[in-house]
């Protein structure tokens, strides 16, 4: 099998993941409804991860530059074991307090990072691990931070869901008002 280039190996997941999904993919080489990066003005995005996502989320810097955001590097600063519960909290506190567009959180599994940013006002944090599920977190959920598991996915796949994650619009219509209820809920339990 001829190695793929990760924009060829994007438009392949983009048709398996249409059709199965039954709805119209881009043909090859077609990339008028991929999600396109806005690069006019630099958005914040805060990252942090803690010893078990250290490596990752220093190699998704760059990447994050490349399509034309700022980043906030939260830390961790190194693979001497933290506790990710103080980083998630740094990422989505950012974001629930405005100093970041979006947050990306890496832990070994992301499933522990998103429960701690869920509990920050303002934040609607979710976990992807493929293509599919970046969409909807975005196109369904409007999630403001992103949380990833080292442990489950490796550098590529992290990079198309972040490229991904990053580029998907909300789609609004029936979810917008699903999307009110969650933050109804969250208003419930401030004070």
């Amino acid at each position: 099998m001829a190695d793929l280039s990760d924009s060829e190996l994007h438009e392949i997941v983009q048709q398996v993941v249409g059709k199965a999904l039954g709805s119209t993919a881009p043909e090859p080489g077609m990339t008028a409804s991929a999600p396109q990066v806005v690069t006019s003005s630099k958005k914040v995005v805060a990252i942090g991860a803690d010893h078990g996502g250290y490596e990752l989320k220093e190699a998704l810097k760059p990447e994050l530059k490349t399509l034309g955001f700022e980043v906030n590097d939260m830390g961790t600063n190194s693979k001497d074991a933290v506790d990710y519960p103080d980083f998630a909290h740094s990422v989505a506190q950012a974001v629930g307090t405005g100093k970041a567009w979006r947050g990306i959180m890496i832990d070994g599994a992301g499933i522990g990072s998103c429960i701690v940013a869920n509990k920050v006002p303002g934040v609607r944090a979710g976990m992807a691990y493929d293509y599919s599920s970046a969409v909807n977190s975005r196109e369904h959920n409007d999630t403001n931070v992103l949380t990833l598991g080292a442990g489950l996915i490796g550098l590529n796949l992290a990079k198309q869901i972040v490229k991904t994650w990053l580029t998907t619009e909300f789609g609004g219509g029936r979810h917008a008002g699903r999307v009110d209820k969650i933050k109804s809920v969250e208003k419930k339990y401030l004070k």
